[in-house]
């Protein structure tokens, strides 16, 4: 397989969000400290989440034939089943990577970040496998994010706090909004705007940390402002805003983390969460995000 085919297949401009995922979900569990571990859980999540993407399309194969034909399968570059054979390949060494964290470095919280990431790995199958039709996907595909926050936060703690699932919940409400615009990209425009209602409660949740935490409230600002933006270019509607809308929510999802660990008080590790959202977009200008 060529590395460019492996790049397009992966999407992994995308992948500083799954970074600051992995992050926001030590931090909302209370890790104050990171070493090798933390290394090993970036490379498992980045596993989990590439491997997503490969079976994404060897399950959509027929339908970008169609819709997409300058994707690598229906391109001829790389055939169907090994992009099968690759994609549940990673996921399979993504468990066995958070099995690694669990019994080999501290905590030590044994088996659990490796049960997290088996369902992990079974929510994002589930998502590629029956999205297309399916009118909940949207909250499957959030739910492939929760899990990521719940199997991070597991490599530290097996008691999850509040924080954990408030951040989660939130994550999840994201997402709903965002994998709804990212169904419609091949229309014209948006059928239905109730959807992305969901995207308001991590502005609302925000804001009220803005009250506490004023510092928060230079991340909420931003978060708030940049899904402003993609929120605009909904309404313009051009040709290829709707993209534009779905690749500028994508990488909100690093500024949402920030917020997120910037209301737990660790403001310093809240910058690398705008870190990973500047270096999503400068990735998504190479690669596709979508």
């Amino acid at each position: 397989m060529r590395l460019k085919t492996a790049l397009r297949l992966g999407r992994v401009s995308n992948l500083p969000t799954v970074w600051t995922n992995t992050l926001a979900g030590a931090v909302l569990a209370g890790a104050d400290s990171f070493g090798a571990g933390l290394a090993v859980m970036l490379a498992a999540f980045s596993l989990f989440y590439v491997g997503g993407m490969f079976l994404n399309d060897a399950f959509d194969a027929e339908t970008d034939a169609t819709e997409r034909p300058e994707r690598p399968i229906p391109s001829g570059e790389i055939g169907r089943g090994a992009v099968f054979g690759w994609g549940f390949a990673m996921l399979v060494a993504g468990i066995a990577l958070l099995g690694w964290v669990g019994y080999g470095f501290a905590p030590r919280t044994g088996a659990w970040p490796a049960v997290a990431g088996i369902a992990l790995a079974a929510v994002i199958t589930l998502y590629d496998w029956n999205h297309k039709q399916n009118v909940f996907s949207p909250v499957v595909m959030g739910l492939c994010r929760v899990m990521v926050y719940v199997a991070a936060a597991l490599c530290y703690s097996l008691s999850l706090p509040y924080a954990l699932h408030t951040g989660a919940t939130l994550m999840l409400c994201y997402l709903i909004g965002l994998t709804y615009v990212a169904k419609q990209e091949n229309l014209a425009q948006v059928r239905n705007l109730w959807p992305l209602l969901f995207l308001a409660a991590p502005v609302a949740y925000g804001g009220w940390l803005a009250v506490k935490l004023p510092v928060a409230g230079i991340f909420w600002l931003a978060f708030t402002g940049w899904g402003l933006v993609a929120l605009w270019f909904l309404k313009r509607r051009r040709k290829g805003d709707i993209a534009r809308a779905v690749v500028s929510l994508i990488a909100g999802i690093s500024l949402l983390d920030a917020m997120l660990i910037a209301g737990t008080g660790a403001h310093s590790l809240a910058l690398l969460g705008l870190a990973g959202f500047g270096v999503t977009l400068f990735l998504q200008r190479y690669i596709s995000g979508t």
